[in-house]
């Protein structure tokens, strides 16, 4: 019975705060949409939109608070956070979000519903209570001249008795009503405020992202185990091996039988090595880890059989897997401007812009690239799997530009 009167208490506040709210936001949204619209000529509009639209959520902020005494908890806010410098984008990325023009739905819809159940409720609760306290009232204040059928119900003590158990068994009628128009004024304000499809698209993507982020750094750090394992253990053992080869074949230089099969050997020891370092470099470059991407790409300039320029923040860093990333979009791109576009000259122009990494390969080749390469496949896929984008510009008779946006905002 307590969590019953307790609920409909609370009800009760919702629908009567509701006539004053109704008001209030009525009257907000009409002064809002003037102010946008009369500003919206100006070179004030936007900043009039972005001060309109703050207002607006604060209101709606309110009112997701308010509802949740009747729903037991406050509805979650649906906005997507908005980022951006520029006037003109934060204002698209308000007005994109449905939960900005729900918020201005519910603040024109809060005066009739506020109306509607606030008077409602107020009267049903009122006439209700009065039917138990007005014996009380009447025995404490007699009036003699009340009307039929009041002065036998007023004026008597088992009409007085009478209407006090009427109102009594009243009451459970009135504490549902009271709540059933709680409820529906809340579930209105929930189905209008509540986040809507958009945020959960947008949460979704959001942790998809976070996840594939999680799962591409593990596979970096993996990689980056392996080529050390590689490096440290396999790679020693054979150089080792390779040494002990070495001193071998000085031994058996006098036997002319044995000394051609550990020449053998040292070779195929040797060639065994060499492909191992190429692995190893394919894997992760160890320059990346111990250097960074501006020294590895000094590097890759460097063994480059044509004069290439290196343009970037010698000291930046970023994410290992996007400097991995980069590393091998520039590697490829030096290579096939060297093997296939017969390229005298190149640039490499590191630079970030906002939350991006933008590589570019410039080469003074014949052009003609194949987009749809095996090699550039490859790298296109490393690439989206960061969530960037790889693009080639490669007409006949060149320039080539391979481009590379790789998100760094961790």
């Amino acid at each position: 019975m307590r969590y019953m009167i307790t609920k409909a208490g609370r009800a009760l506040a919702y629908v009567a705060t509701g006539l004053f709210a109704g008001v209030l936001g009525f009257v907000w949204s009409v002064a809002a949409t003037l102010a946008v619209v009369l500003t919206s000529v100006t070179h004030l509009g936007g900043h009039v939109f972005l001060g309109v639209a703050w207002v607006t959520r604060r209101f709606a902020g309110v009112e997701r608070r308010r509802a949740g005494w009747v729903l037991g908890a406050p509805i979650a806010a649906p906005y997507v956070p908005v980022s951006g410098d520029r006037v003109r984008k934060r204002v698209g990325a308000v007005a994109g979000q449905p939960a900005t023009w729900r918020d201005l739905a519910w603040l024109v819809l809060l005066l009739p519903v506020g109306l509607i159940t606030g008077v409602a409720g107020l009267v049903v609760a009122v006439v209700g209570l009065a039917t138990v306290a007005a014996p009380a009232w009447a025995w404490a204040v007699p009036n003699p001249h009340a009307p039929f059928p009041m002065r036998p119900l007023l004026t008597t003590m088992p009409g007085r008795f009478g209407s006090t158990v009427i109102g009594l068994a009243l009451l459970p009628v009135v504490i549902w009503i009271v709540r059933i128009l709680g409820a529906a004024a809340a579930r209105l304000a929930s189905a209008l405020l509540a986040p809507g499809e958009h945020r959960r698209l947008v949460d979704e993507a959001t942790r998809l992202a976070e996840t594939r982020r999680r799962v591409v750094d593990a596979q970096a750090a993996e990689l980056r185990r392996i080529e050390r394992d590689l490096h440290d253990g396999a790679q020693a053992r054979i150089v080792a091996a390779g040494m002990t080869l070495a001193l071998a074949a000085r031994k058996l230089r006098a036997d002319s039988d044995a000394a051609p099969d550990v020449d053998l050997a040292r070779r195929q020891l040797d060639d065994a090595l060499g492909e191992l370092r190429r692995l190893v470099r394919g894997i992760h470059p160890p320059i990346l880890t111990d250097r960074g991407l501006h020294a590895s790409l000094a590097a890759l300039a460097g063994d480059s059989p044509f004069p290439v320029q290196l343009r970037g923040d010698r000291d930046a860093r970023y994410p290992a897997a996007v400097e991995s990333a980069a590393y091998f979009v520039v590697a490829e791109g030096l290579t096939n401007a060297a093997k296939h576009a017969a390229a005298t000259a190149g640039t490499i122009d590191v630079a970030r812009v906002g939350d991006l990494v933008r590589v570019e390969v410039h080469d003074n080749g014949r052009g003609g690239a194949d987009p749809a390469g095996a090699g550039l496949d490859g790298l296109r896929r490393r690439v989206e799997a960061l969530d960037g984008a790889l693009t080639l510009t490669s007409p006949a008779g060149g320039p080539t530009i391979l481009r590379a946006e790789l998100p760094c905002a961790s």
